[in-house]
């Protein structure tokens, strides 16, 4: 990916997030089985985490800083 095209940046950025919401239904549904699989949802929660963190990233990338 290129950093400086903005076309790119934002396509990027709505992967994580659709990513990112997938993860959040299927850790609700591991959560609502009967015998939770408590390792494979805290391997998410930490995935989620680290995309939540990537698409901060992004973000700031894509809305540059403005000094007033």
């Amino acid at each position: 990916m290129n950093e400086n095209n903005p076309d790119e940046l934002r396509e990027r950025l709505e992967r994580l997030r659709e990513e990112h919401r997938e993860m959040d239904k299927t850790v609700e549904e591991l959560e609502s089985a009967p015998v939770p699989d408590l390792l494979q949802i805290r391997r998410l929660k930490k995935r989620k985490l680290a995309l939540k963190d990537e698409i901060r990233t992004l973000s700031a990338m894509a809305l540059p800083d403005i000094i007033a």
